[in-house]
């Protein structure tokens, strides 16, 4: 008796497309050939290779951005059934279907599924985020941080620019400079370094302005959707002691740290 082959089952996806940053996005629907274990990664390279619509039309691949495919680079960000996540690490098998998949808003869309994260790089020279070390590196081994601190510090620096956080905030949108959580945290991680101290001022001065620890609504959306887990909250709560104490610095002249 000749086995009976198993049915083929697909799995349904919505995708909010774009053909380029002006036009109008509209919605288009696929199936793709389910497998087990398979991520939303894997259903978009399916529709890469056979790039026909759920009517059986032939259409364009969707455009997508990926690299490492380990929750990692952060480049695979999206919204996927109304939550802003990696795609990489978004298993088909744990999602409702169909499920819908959507660019990130907070960032202007290029194409489909990809959008223009400058707006979060931007924001990242305007505080500084790296340790200037021009010009010291023939001064031997700089000073070491302490352990303890070297553990909290090693959570911040988990960070992937992602744009996730920024997704989830309310208070980053196209009507607002706000900076958003990660550029936020970043200041906090090299502030605490004991070389990026010296410009600890310098960045507290530039979140201290407009579109800064200010326009903090405090929602919490950001440490919620963190693929990473990163305390974002309790940076930007340090950072506000930070912020007043530099503050009464400035007022006063001081210029100890």
């Amino acid at each position: 008796m000749e086995e009976q082959k198993e049915e083929q089952k697909y799995v349904e996806f919505i995708i909010t497309r774009q053909d380029s940053p002006d036009s109008p996005p509209y919605e288009e629907r696929f199936k793709v050939p389910y497998r087990k274990n398979m991520n939303v990664i894997s259903a978009l390279m399916e529709i890469r290779k056979n790039p026909v619509n759920a009517e059986g039309k032939k259409t364009t691949p969707v455009a997508w951005e990926m690299s490492c495919l380990e929750e990692v680079c952060g480049a695979c960000s999206m919204v996927i059934n109304g939550k802003p996540r990696q795609s990489c690490t978004a298993l088909v098998d744990q999602l409702e279907q169909p499920i819908r998949l959507e660019p990130m808003r907070t960032f202007p869309v290029v194409r489909d599924l990809i959008v223009d994260r400058s707006r979060m790089f931007d924001s990242l020279k305007k505080v500084k985020a790296w340790i200037p070390i021009d010009g010291t590196y023939d001064l031997g081994p700089g000073p070491r941080m302490p352990e303890r601190k070297r553990q909290w510090a090693y959570e911040l620096s988990k960070c992937m620019t992602c744009g996730v956080c920024l997704e989830a905030c309310p208070n980053v949108n196209s009507k607002s400079n706000f900076i958003g959580p990660a550029p936020l945290s970043q200041v906090r991680l090299f502030n605490a370094h004991p070389t990026g101290a010296m410009n600890k001022a310098e960045r507290l001065a530039a979140i201290m302005g407009e579109g800064g620890l200010a326009n903090c609504g405090n929602s919490q959306n950001c440490v919620q959707a963190c693929p990473k887990g990163i305390p974002l909250t309790t940076s930007i709560a340090a950072l506000n002691r930070e912020a007043t104490v530099q503050m009464f610095r400035n007022f006063f002249g001081s210029d100890y740290s």
